[in-house]
């Protein structure tokens, strides 16, 4: 008769040799669950409305500056406050630190790719009592026990099915939105200053306008009571120039109020506390610059928002996948090791060794719908994304043409406005002098100086506002920045949000 072979079993290093080759195995048979990702379509217009006719493309110089986009209107002052925002401005800085709380989160979830290991050592010493119930002569021959761990233990999850490159792809694309919202802010924050810095110097144009219509009509005044002292004039007309004068005052007196609150507003956000930031008086009388507006195609690139939106669809879409792997398996591998005597002289020696490896499998068999309430859950949030990517796009077209409108009709009203600045003064001359010659009350000539007045300050607001609408316009076509500029998959290139 035969000999029956008994089983061998499997030797230590045998399995571990096994195991080690059924790791790589599992891992490149990873799959991931979740849908591709492709940025959605929007309607773009092949070309804005409001491009003025006549408008000519812009020569390389006038191009929007890369980043530094307020240089564009060669006030060296600006440049300089605007170099300031991105040291000491707080917004901005909070605005990147939460970028970098985004970009630790990656890293976070990049780590469950690893195994974890843990190590650590114990000692315990048992003296047993000889008068413990069911004690015999065999249970306490040896009475005193000492043990003597040092053990290594190491777990994994491999990713079959995608969970843990889902949920990385969504925590890069959430850093790469909170990137461009570094950016967003950081445009928000420029065009601030500059639109406060504009409005400031026109507030300075129509303070010197006031300023010398007090000097214009202080001579008026001194003119009128001179008449009135050589019995030509009545106490009337002196008494309106008087009104007229104290008038004018308290107007050039009102203009420095809002002055002070942009010049308050400008510290801020340059980061300096107000009561020890000022500027000199420096009156704007330059026309804005010619700003080309390039394509709508281009502004998808061109927005820092837009991008953000595009970046939070993504991290959406990765969602769905981590939503999706919740249906498969997670398969566990364990593993421990190390040394374990009762001495400590023969701790560390080879029979002391010991090795403890497994591997186990899991999957949720019912659930009552959690799993399939989190993916629909995870499509909402995505179509939701869309939706508000969309919207973000209409959004910034609508700012474009709202801004360029602004500029055309704007321009438009400024040479009308110059047209009616020349008649107010041209009838503010011929009134005058018919008083001088005696032909009409000073009534006249208080209407038309009024008159001039009135379209003078009309006249610098315009310009305040087409200096506001330039700076608006470069905003919404995103401030020459770029999506190109976003960090990259691996998040290596920080210095792309920390400053230009």
């Amino acid at each position: 008769m035969k000999k029956e072979r008994s089983a061998k079993p499997i030797s230590e290093p045998r399995f571990v040799r096994q195991l080690v080759l059924l790791l790589p195995l599992t891992l490149f048979s990873g799959c991931v669950v979740g849908p591709k990702y492709s940025r959605p379509s929007t309607q773009v217009p092949p070309t804005y409305k409001e491009v003025p006719e006549g408008w000519k493309a812009a020569a390389p110089s006038d191009q929007i500056p890369r980043g530094k986009w307020w240089e564009i209107f060669r006030d060296s002052q600006l440049n300089e406050l605007e170099e300031k925002v991105n040291v000491s401005n707080q917004t901005l800085k909070a605005a990147y630190e939460q970028f970098l709380q985004a970009r630790a989160l990656v890293r976070f979830n990049r780590a469950d790719y690893y195994p974890t290991v843990t190590a650590g050592a114990s000692g315990t010493y048992t003296r047993p009592s000889q008068n413990r119930p069911f004690s015999t002569s065999t249970t306490i021959t040896k009475k005193n026990t000492t043990d003597l761990v040092l053990p290594v233990t190491a777990s994994w999850e491999p990713d079959v099915f995608g969970r843990v490159r889902s949920t990385v792809e969504a925590a890069r694309s959430n850093a790469q939105a909170s990137a461009a919202d570094v950016e967003s802010v950081r445009l928000a924050v420029h065009a601030e200053l500059a639109s406060d810095y504009f409005q400031m110097r026109s507030l300075d144009a129509e303070e010197q306008l006031l300023q010398s219509t007090v000097t214009a009509y202080e001579k008026a005044l001194e003119l009128t009571q001179n008449r009135h002292k050589g019995g030509v004039a009545s106490a009337v007309d002196v008494a309106q120039a008087q009104t007229q004068l104290e008038t004018t005052r308290a107007q050039a007196t009102d203009v420095q109020v809002q002055r002070a609150q942009f010049e308050h507003a400008i510290a801020v956000l340059i980061g300096e506390p107000p009561s020890s930031f000022s500027l000199t008086v420096r009156p704007w009388t330059s026309p804005p610059p010619q700003i080309p507006p390039g394509l709508p195609s281009d502004l998808l690139e061109r927005r820092p928002d837009i991008a953000a939106a595009e970046r939070r669809m993504a991290a959406a879409n990765a969602q769905i996948g981590v939503a999706r792997a919740a249906y498969f398996p997670s398969l566990l591998l364990t593993g421990s090791g190390g040394f374990e005597s009762g001495s400590v002289t023969t701790w560390l020696s080879g029979p002391s060794g010991f090795l403890v490896a497994g591997a186990s499998a899991a999957v949720t068999a019912f659930d009552v719908g959690r799993r399939r309430a989190a993916s629909d859950q995870a499509k909402a949030v995505y179509d939701q994304s869309v939706a508000n990517y969309r919207q973000t796009v209409l959004v910034s077209f609508q700012e474009v043409e709202d801004n360029l409108a602004a500029l055309r009709i704007l321009d438009e009203e400024s040479r009308r406005q110059q047209e009616a600045v020349a008649a107010a003064e041209r009838s503010l001359n011929l009134s005058l002098n018919r008083y001088r010659g005696g032909v009409t009350t000073y009534l006249e000539v208080t209407t038309a100086q009024g008159l001039a007045l009135n379209n003078e300050r009309t006249a610098v607001q315009i310009l305040s506002r087409r200096m506001t609408a330039s700076v608006l316009l470069i905003r919404a076509l995103g401030g020459g920045w770029d999506a190109s500029q976003l960090p990259s998959a691996d998040l290596q290139a920080s210095t792309v949000v920390k400053g230009q």
